[in-house]
């Protein structure tokens, strides 16, 4: 059972490293210092994800990747070169990631095989990233 908890863990904690680099694209091009600061919080909270993650595959005896994989990275460079310009492009592509890559995705990676503190941990985080689209929504809205 351990084994297939840490395998999907592992796929979860890719997908955090995927989005901590996607929103290192995004910062570096906002302008204004508000927005730029709340992707930092956000980018702050992926972090501190992948660590707990990383954690709890230590706990249950594996051993947690430290990258986002290799289709991850093949995305990552792919996307350096399609990051938006505009503000608004930029918090519609974070809210996409978030959306599609962070939530959709993750729910289906978690679906599985988990035990009661795994399936725990994964569904706190990933309420959390449902507070990033509120976040990502508002400061649009604000705009």
């Amino acid at each position: 059972m351990h084994d297939v908890a840490i395998k999907e863990l592992n796929a979860f904690l890719k997908g955090q490293y995927m989005g901590i680099h996607a929103y290192e694209h995004l910062i570096q091009r906002v302008e204004e210092p508000d927005i730029k600061q709340e992707l930092q919080n956000i980018q702050q909270e992926h972090k501190m994800h992948a660590m707990e993650v990383a954690e709890r595959i230590q706990q249950l005896g594996g051993t947690p990747v430290d990258d986002e994989g290799f289709v991850g990275s093949i995305q990552n460079f792919i996307g350096r070169f399609t990051t938006p310009d505009t503000t608004d492009e930029i918090l519609d592509s974070a809210f996409k990631g978030e959306d599609v890559y962070g939530l959709h995705m993750s729910e289906e990676i978690v679906k599985g095989d988990l035990d009661p503190e795994s399936k725990h941990l994964i569904e706190r985080i990933l309420n959390e990233d449902r507070n990033h689209l509120q976040t990502l929504n508002e400061i649009k809205n604000y705009m």
